[in-house]
């Protein structure tokens, strides 16, 4: 039986799959301005990439059957694309170079592929580029995987670090503007608040009593955690600025965010920690009381331009009972 959770991810893969495949143009009888098929197109650059490769491990490389991939490589002979010779130590064996006219026409697939990545990668937000390689080249791993039966390599684990980190403002306004945004409908005002209190705040960290928490994927920031102890007064923390990159979430990544500010704040011994939120954000809130936050009080406001229920929540400190 299908996951649920993956079952929702599947059809939207599947058409993002199939359009991948007509944009690159796998749907032509050539490819990539060449007049060979997408099979002998792969060969190539197999070939041009390895500098002498085993015909037989082209099979492998290509998923393709033996008979297919000779039929292939009899016409890229022909076409003066590719050289065979003799293996000295096995006889049935042959290995494959590229000849000067191969070279030219990796050297112009090459060409013609770069520019073709680079305009779409272009037309990316520079903040997800990073995350759409990655995600893109674990996918086609997991595929392998699952048609070589061989574990996908693991992918390095998203780590959190405290401290200012560069673009880390920025990052706070894209992501809550971008979750908020399509999700409750916020605009302007609200990614304008977070983003002159981030910046505000950011100034103020060098100072003991405040703590910044971030998970990175390599450099790219995918979630923070902010405790400032400074604004609101009375020995209370205010914590803020808790958000996850969607692509994240149930990893556990926020539970380990919000103990890194919760266990701040138990050592600066401050008395209590106290949050802002609003009604609806459930998943939040399961992690707030798993952490032994309560809810103090609810009210109607619009502060950050949509009519929500405001909820706050208050932590006592371990140090403070």
């Amino acid at each position: 039986m299908i996951d649920r959770q993956r079952k929702a991810l599947i059809e939207p893969l599947r058409a993002a799959s199939r359009l991948l495949v007509r944009e690159l143009g796998f749907m032509g009888g050539t490819l990539a301005g060449t007049r060979h098929p997408p099979s002998a197109v792969h060969a190539l650059i197999e070939i041009g990439r390895a500098g002498r490769l085993a015909a037989r491990d082209l099979c492998g490389l290509l998923n393709l059957d033996k008979s297919s991939v000779s039929r292939m490589l009899r016409k890229l002979i022909e076409a003066g694309e590719i050289d065979a010779w003799p293996d000295g130590q096995d006889a049935r064996s042959k290995y494959l170079t590229l000849t000067a006219k191969g070279r030219g026409s990796l050297k112009m697939i090459d060409n013609l592929a770069c520019r073709q990545v680079d305009a779409a990668l272009a037309l990316l937000p520079a903040e997800t580029r990073r995350q759409t390689v990655d995600g893109l080249a674990a996918y086609a791993q997991a595929l392998k995987s699952c048609r070589t039966g061989q574990a996908a390599p693991e992918a390095p684990p998203t780590r959190i670090e405290a401290g200012y980190r560069h673009g880390v403002a920025g990052r706070a306004a894209f992501l809550h503007a971008s979750y908020y945004g399509r999700h409750w409908g916020f605009g302007a005002l609200f990614e304008s608040k977070v983003a002159a209190g981030m910046a505000d705040f950011i100034l103020r960290l060098d100072r003991p009593c405040n703590g910044l928490w971030t998970a990175l994927d390599g450099d790219v920031i995918l979630g923070m955690i902010a405790i400032d102890g400074e604004d609101l007064g009375d020995d209370t923390a205010h914590l803020r600025w808790f958000i996850l990159d969607e692509t994240l979430r149930g990893q556990g990544l926020g539970s380990q965010l919000l103990a890194e500010a919760v266990t701040f704040c138990d050592r600066q011994k401050f008395a209590r920690i106290r949050l802002w939120t609003f009604k609806g954000l459930e998943a939040a809130r399961r992690l707030y009381e798993k952490a032994d936050f309560v809810l103090e009080k609810e009210y109607s406001g619009n502060q950050w331009g949509k009519d929500v229920t405001e909820q706050i929540f208050v932590r006592t400190c371990r140090q403070a009972s």
